[in-house]
């Protein structure tokens, strides 16, 4: 069984409090995007990874991949193996959700590979125990996702959009931006939800631009300046906005049409070598029998 697991970015991310038990009450829009990474699962007797790209990602018991299909193993009862080969295309610890998108197609891959007919409701616990992004990523789309991420609401997914991904700088810690955030002195103002909802439901990305946001850039970009330098040109190329997805620190450009992401993108790869042409997409991933 091959899979393409898809990116995430997010047109808005507002904070809306931190709990009591530590985590941030969060307000959010996430869409999938086309680029992601290769995922090739057979039958075996023991589980094991190949990881070819990514070089800055675990390749043993650290990864996110072979602790999910270890807990689904688990949690099905089963002592079944599989060879996993999968080949980064995602950047880390850039705020796409690579590790989440990763971890939820070997989810959904194995239970049909393994024939564990796991319901929906037991899979999504599952992988809300191993990361808050990874029950949007098992569904993908576009979504408003509330609270740590359990909550999903699905929203029309009409035309895609046309984007340039620039990762200018190393990955960041997510842990590590929501405490910069924690420190700052005065609260970044949240981006407006709704207008970007309706301007993603009429699919006008001029609107578009003008909602979107992100609360945790203020708290990104002093760790990371680079973010904000990215930000800027890839607007001087010709984005209608450019912003910070997730906690960084990649930027995602969104564009009016296809010619002028493209034109974009020829400027940034010369500038910054993990930069991406890509769209939004509807579908979570895609997969073919082995």
């Amino acid at each position: 069984m091959r899979l393409i697991a898809h990116a995430k970015v997010n047109w808005a991310l507002s904070v809306l409090g931190r709990r009591d038990d530590g985590y941030h009450e969060l307000d959010m829009l996430m869409q999938s995007v086309e680029l992601g990474d290769s995922l090739e699962i057979r039958l075996a007797e023991e589980l094991t990874l190949t990881l070819h790209g990514g070089p800055r990602v675990p390749s043993g018991d650290g990864n996110l991949v072979l602790r999910a299909a270890r807990r689904l193993r688990e949690a099905a009862g089963v002592a079944q193996g599989a060879r996993i080969t999968m080949k980064k295309r995602i950047p880390v610890g850039a705020g796409l959700g690579g590790g989440s998108a990763d971890a939820a197609a070997i989810l959904l891959g194995l239970n049909a590979l393994w024939n564990l007919h796991m319901g929906w409701q037991d899979l999504r616990a599952l992988a809300r125990s191993l990361g808050s992004d990874i029950p949007f990523c098992m569904v993908g789309g576009l979504r408003r996702v509330r609270g740590t991420g359990e909550q999903l609401e699905a929203l029309p997914c009409g035309a895609p959009f046309h984007l340039v991904i620039v990762q200018p700088c190393a990955g960041l810690s997510t842990p590590k931006v929501f405490a910069a955030y924690d420190a700052l002195a005065v609260r970044p103002r949240n981006p407006d939800i709704e207008a970007a909802v309706a301007a993603l439901a009429q699919g006008d990305p001029a609107a578009l631009a003008q909602a979107m946001g992100n609360a945790l850039t203020p708290a990104s970009v002093p760790i990371r300046p680079q973010i904000a330098m990215a930000a800027q040109t890839l607007e001087h190329f010709g984005a209608l906005r450019a912003e910070m997805t997730g906690s960084g620190s990649a930027v995602v450009g969104l564009f009016a049409n296809a010619q002028d992401a493209d034109f974009a993108w020829r400027q940034c790869i010369a500038l910054w070598p993990k930069s991406y042409l890509t769209r939004t997409t509807c579908l979570l991933y895609t997969s073919d029998a082995a």
